[in-house]
């Protein structure tokens, strides 16, 4: 099973990283639509798209008015979005109102409701996680007991409840969007830094942790200091655009 990382930037995109978005092409599942996601139609492999939005905050959703013209290059009969009831009505009201997009998208929304949903034949649960305007994360388990976590737009813990919903994946993909020594930004706009997030890995025992949603305001090959999370979980990468983690 491959997993693409399509967008690794947090807030805005910048010249070598889009904002969220990451793929899996044989399951046909898409986790965020941030700009990084006009890179989906280059990868299509099945015949629906299950779009699964963490939260609606502009970097993580921007994306679905690209929607028309993934439609129109890839032979797709159903698209559908999952997402919390409220979040998919203001992308609705208001993202996709007529004075913002000029057609409307053929699409089905689905609110997340209580209990995992199966897509393709994976299982995919949700449970919540701290953001301001709420947020939830993904885990994804394959009938093989294959796992991946997805976990962007909170502040990392590892007295986190979600910890608990992550434990033993084979990957997780975590934000950190700041490095050790901005934990006050982190702790104010909802994020992470970069040693919280090696100890939930450590805590949860994955084992495997990727981390995007990135600092927009460092383009560097390092903007996490990926040194402080190795001391504390070894076997952890700074997640980039075009990346394929294979699982």
């Amino acid at each position: 099973m491959k997993l693409l990382l399509l967008g690794t930037s947090g807030y805005h995109p910048t010249e070598r990283r889009h904002t969220a978005c990451l793929m899996i092409p044989e399951a046909g599942i898409v986790l965020d639509a941030g700009t990084g996601f006009f890179r989906v139609r280059e990868h299509v492999a099945t015949t629906t798209l299950d779009i699964l939005l963490t939260h609606t905050h502009l970097d993580h959703v921007v994306g679905l008015t690209f929607m028309l013209s993934t439609k129109w290059q890839k032979p797709i009969e159903q698209i559908t979005v999952h997402g919390q009831a409220a979040k998919l009505a203001a992308v609705r009201e208001h993202l996709l109102d007529e004075q913002m997009f000029p057609a409307p998208l053929t699409c089905q929304w689905r609110p997340l409701e209580d209990g995992p949903l199966t897509i393709n034949g994976v299982r995919v649960s949700h449970f919540p996680v701290v953001h301001p305007g709420g947020c939830v994360g993904y885990r994804l388990d394959w009938p093989d007991g294959r796992s991946l976590a997805y976990v962007t737009d909170t502040t990392a813990a590892k007295s986190a409840a979600y910890v608990q919903q992550i434990r033993g994946v084979d990957v997780l993909v975590h934000e950190c969007n700041f490095r050790d020594g901005q934990e006050e930004w982190a702790e104010k706009t909802g994020h992470s830094s970069t040693t919280p997030v090696a100890e939930v890995a450590a805590e949860a025992g994955v084992k495997r942790l990727v981390l995007t949603h990135l600092d927009s305001l460092d383009d560097s090959d390092d903007p996490v200091n990926i040194a402080a999370a190795r001391r504390i979980f070894s076997d952890v990468e700074i997640g980039y655009d075009g990346m394929t983690i294979e699982f």
